[in-house]
């Protein structure tokens, strides 16, 4: 008999391994120093193996961890404050952002981190300042994180549309300091499952010199560069006026469109030029309902696509778009994209799938250990539960109907149970190194006193939603 860590039972694996979703049933799958060691005979393990935790997941089926590549996860204290809303970073979400403290932000990161777990996610790609407290609860709770700090010359204020942006470059400056400082404590940290990556806002927000210093710091830890591009036409005025050019022509030019750079939404590309950037070999992130919401624009992520790109998906933030459940971003995507071009083939449930797994690890630079069940990658898995509502019922002849109801029936507590490198860190909607309750208290804290100090700007500014707050429609 040989013995291993962890031996996981269930009627349904989905590897993602090949071009699809890599089904297999019939088979037991074996972990042992947190990663997948093998898939053998489901009638023949037991006879075979010993372990010292055997998962018996008797009516679920077991899929890679999802990967939710682009989050912003601080800014979940601001959840729903900025919606239905034209100009939403200036007029939506500034006012409320002008007024955070540190203290608020980490007690809204958490309570986003617990709900992105709750839905399936062990990869979170987070991305804003003060990310060393983002680092310590990803530590904590067991998860995965790919992270990267916001690192912005632009003064941080309300700017009117067609106004320029005003450069500190002292800010610049430090804010590529924390980024650095932050790479050099996390990087490759909490055995391994933490690893850190360079996030400039977007070229609108940084000059040219230092996105090119930041690049060549990038290459030399061998890391990649998380960047919003080309996100709306507010960027594209931003760059067309101070150097007479579309965002994704000035990136070429200044060599910023290869391999080390993680692209995020697109929003305002073209589909020639989202293919472009796919053909340097960058790849993607897009954030279908964040970007649906806040814009009411589909990205070219399609396009990204046939172009050979690997695009990822992400949930963005909570108060564009509510929610950090990457299943909500799978339908979306899917949704959206059969709109916009009118086709019910296009962006089929199984895509939306590949994206929140496999596709979304190349995207993002974690193919290497996570993204599929595969022998060697490490053991990060969830499991849904089939006997929920919302997966009823199960055909499996003459197709299986699992991956269509996960993406466009599931609502995230079908999750049961959520692993990383082989260590159980959900089970039974339970995120069990922390206590939801506390965290939840802790953030409530804040909205009151927040809320207060935002208030002259928000109601001078009078927005779309200062005027529902008047006429009684909020």
């Amino acid at each position: 008999m040989k013995h291993v860590d962890m031996i996981v039972k269930a009627p349904h694996f989905y590897t993602m391994e090949g071009e699809g979703v890599g089904y297999r049933s019939g088979v037991a799958m074996l972990v042992d120093g947190g990663k997948i060691l093998d898939f053998v005979a489901a009638d023949k393990v037991d006879g075979e193996y010993t372990a010292d935790e055997v998962l018996q997941l008797t009516h679920h089926a077991v899929f890679p961890g999802f990967i939710d590549a682009h989050m912003h996860t601080t800014d979940n204290i601001f959840r729903g404050l900025a919606q239905d809303v034209k100009n939403w970073m200036m007029f939506g979400l500034q006012p409320f952002a002008n007024v955070k403290t540190a203290d608020a932000e980490a007690a809204g990161s958490r309570l986003a981190i617990v709900e992105a777990i709750k839905a399936g996610t062990t990869t979170l790609g987070d991305y804003n300042a003060h990310m060393d407290d983002v680092c310590s609860f990803i530590e904590k709770v067991g998860a995965r994180g790919n992270i990267a700090q916001n690192i912005r010359s632009a003064k941080y204020k309300v700017y009117k549309p067609g106004e320029l942006y005003e450069f500190d470059e002292e800010q610049g400056e430090q804010s590529l300091k924390e980024n650095l400082e932050l790479f050099d404590k996390w990087h490759n940290q909490a055995g391994g499952r933490i690893r850190i990556l360079f996030g400039p806002q977007g070229a609108d927000f940084i000059g040219p010199e230092q996105l090119l210093k930041i690049q060549k710091i990038v290459k030399e830890r061998k890391t990649k560069i998380h960047m919003h591009v080309q996100q709306g036409d507010r960027e594209t005025y931003q760059i067309e006026k101070r150097y007479g050019k579309r965002p994704t022509a000035f990136l070429k030019e200044l060599g910023y469109l290869d391999s080390s750079l993680i692209a995020v939404h697109l929003t305002d590309c073209r589909d020639n030029e989202a293919a472009e950037i796919a053909h340097c070999g960058a790849s993607m992130i897009v954030n279908p309902a964040s970007i649906g919401i806040i814009d009411g624009i589909v990205c070219p992520s399609v396009a990204f696509q046939k172009a050979g790109g690997n695009c990822a998906l992400g949930s963005d933030q909570a108060p564009g778009n509510n929610c950090h459940n990457i299943i909500h971003e799978m339908k979306n995507v899917a949704l959206f994209n059969k709109i916009k071009y009118q086709d019910p083939e296009v962006m089929p449930a199984w895509r939306a799938l590949r994206m929140a797994t496999i596709e979304g690890a190349k995207a993002v630079g974690v193919d290497d250990i996570v993204g599929s069940l595969a022998p060697g990658k490490q053991a990060d898995f969830i499991a849904v539960d089939l006997n929920h509502i919302s997966m009823q019922p199960v055909y499996t002849y003459p197709m299986r109907n699992i991956v269509p109801n996960l993406v466009y029936s599931a609502r995230g507590c079908e999750v049961a149970l959520s692993a990383v490198n082989g260590n159980v860190i959900m089970r039974d909607q339970k995120v069990l190194a922390v206590d939801e309750a506390e965290l939840i208290a802790e953030a409530a804290k804040y909205p009151q006193v927040l809320g207060e100090a935002a208030a002259k700007e928000f109601f001078d500014i009078h927005g779309t939603n200062a005027q529902f707050m008047e006429e009684d429609k909020l």
